[in-house]
């Protein structure tokens, strides 16, 4: 079953310093995480604020090129999380027929912003997503309480309270 997922917005996650395109299911509080490269943030930030470069980016090139053939993007979907990597399908329809084009998450995410077309993740992967987040959270805090239990006063420097 697909889950209807809307951009929640993008963040920099301060452990890799890598963008995470934040998605959230429509019909519930549920958020799912994607990490992506800096290009393709770049490239779902100039579209979520609407700004206009003076040449045609890839994803828009892609856009103009469906639009050329008279296709259209009926949806994309976050089809699978298989060893904690993302994979997505974008689904058109040109000349009556439907074609499913395998991509990578953010560039079908940048294109379905560029062709107003639905964004949807599969109910396996929210639910594989929610265990690898859980399981990444508790080790991060184990991690997080041993350092910290580590700390001495000389460790805060100049910035002791």
């Amino acid at each position: 079953m697909e889950v209807e997922m809307k951009i929640r917005g993008l963040m920099m996650d301060p452990v890799s310093n890598s963008p995470i395109v934040l998605l959230k299911e429509l019909s519930s509080d549920v958020v799912l995480p994607i990490w992506v490269g800096m290009y393709e943030a770049n490239a779902i930030a100039l579209e979520i604020e609407k700004t206009a470069t003076p040449r045609p980016m890839t994803h828009d090139l892609i856009r103009n090129v469906l639009m050329g053939l008279e296709a259209e993007v009926k949806r994309v979907v976050v089809s699978e999380l298989r060893d904690d990597t993302f994979y997505a399908v974008i689904w058109l329809e040109c000349k009556g027929k439907l074609i499913s084009i395998d991509a990578r998450p953010s560039d079908a995410i940048a294109i379905a912003l560029r062709m107003d077309c639905p964004i949807y993740v599969d109910s396996e992967v929210l639910a594989n997503s929610k265990i690898n987040t859980a399981q990444h959270e508790k080790v991060s805090s184990e991690e997080i309480s041993k350092m910290l239990d580590a700390l001495g006063d000389e460790d805060f420097g100049k910035y002791k309270m």
